[in-house]
């Protein structure tokens, strides 16, 4: 899709601050929650509010380097907050754009600026079916063979970064075309939440490759601190979704009677912890994986904040049902929706892995010696 960006919509410029991006996404807020159940009703791509996004700065200055780490959280926070389909789409978006930038040659950069100029949309795929895609040698140069699964905006967004194994049985970044709707199939995506993220196949075969689409070097994709430390930007996303549920939760209490409950006072509260705890790692973890000097250390605290945001996540779901009580799975209630994107957008893989990952650095490190992990 490419995002009209003059129409005279507000915050229309690519050069505004972070702070004032920041502040028309806080203005547009109730807007972007007021379609979201539409959305979820028909399975449709939130292309109105993918376009508010742009209109607002939101898709160029945080696909580059023109905000802080806590700038972007904010920012990654706040779109999830508004809706957590949209959040994965900007966070794909924001993800792929930096890989370009950080991989691409000095022509692919230009040309990446020139696409978000446009209002271009990018995502990352990585997932596939067996038995995946690969490079193809074909007479006049190579192109792509197989389909990605798991590939969210496929057909609705304009780019997207995947990963394809090479003839030495490498993985090589490739940037894809992705707007082909004929390519698509969200026939699959039969899940009850993040509905609108149209996560379904896209079948790459025949796309061709050459200087201007392959990315990097072979094995790029996988390089370290870079692949496990950016996963900060997903629990940034989700923990936009945990404090959407406590806010609905919040709103139920403050309008009720149930709020003069001291029982239900109490779980509120341990809600609020679970979700201020959460926010405290991602914010650590932002900074570390940030830092022009990130290193294991700020992969393992990102690994446990994934963790981290996942447990608030459950304990946040549940106080609010028990809250709320059986009004909390009316479709029509908000929180419903809340609840049900969040718990499916909080299954990222292998976390049991990356617990473990985390937990032997932390072994490693002697916390007595000022090691920076600790």
């Amino acid at each position: 899709m490419k995002v009209d960006l003059n129409n005279g919509a507000p915050f229309a410029s690519l050069t505004c601050g972070a702070d004032r991006v920041l502040r028309g996404l806080r203005a547009h807020m109730s807007e972007i929650q007021s379609r979201a159940l539409a959305l979820d009703r028909s399975e449709s791509f939130p292309h109105e509010d993918v376009a508010l996004l742009g209109r607002l700065g939101a898709l160029s200055l945080f696909a580059g380097e023109g905000a802080s780490p806590e700038e972007l959280l904010e920012a990654l926070r706040l779109v999830g907050r508004a809706n957590l389909s949209l959040g994965r789409i900007f966070e794909g978006h924001v993800n792929a754009a930096r890989l370009i930038g950080l991989y691409g040659n000095d022509a692919q950069r230009r040309v990446l600026a020139s696409r978000l100029h446009e209002g271009r949309v990018f995502g990352v795929w990585n997932t596939q079916p067996s038995p995946g895609v690969s490079i193809v040698e074909i007479a006049d140069g190579a192109m792509l063979w197989g389909t990605k699964s798991y590939a969210t905006g496929a057909g609705n967004i304009d780019f997207a970064v995947v990963t394809a194994t090479a003839a030495c049985g490498g993985r090589q970044m490739v940037i894809a075309d992705a707007s082909d709707a004929a390519r698509a199939d969200t026939s699959a995506w039969r899940t009850r939440g993040m509905k609108a993220s149209l996560s379904g196949t896209y079948d790459l075969t025949g796309l061709p490759i050459d200087r201007e689409t392959r990315l990097g070097r072979i094995g790029d994709y996988l390089n370290e601190p870079v692949f496990s430390a950016g996963a900060w930007r997903f629990t940034a996303v989700q923990l936009g979704g945990v404090e959407r549920v406590l806010l609905l939760m919040r709103d139920h209490l403050a309008s009720s009677h149930a709020g003069e409950d001291v029982l239900l006072r109490a779980r509120f509260a341990e809600a609020v912890v679970a979700a201020r705890s959460a926010y405290l790692w991602v914010r650590e973890a932002a900074v570390r994986a940030e830092s022009p000097t990130a290193g294991a250390e700020a992969i393992a605290v990102v690994l446990l904040t994934r963790g981290v945001v996942e447990n608030a996540g459950h304990e946040v779901m549940e106080a609010a049902a028990r809250c709320v009580g059986t009004r909390a799975f009316f479709t029509d209630n908000p929180l419903d929706l809340a609840a049900r994107d969040l718990a499916l957008y909080l299954r990222q893989p292998v976390p049991d892995k990356a617990r473990d990952r985390a937990a032997k650095a932390f072994l490693a490190a002697d916390c007595w010696t000022g090691d920076s992990l600790w």
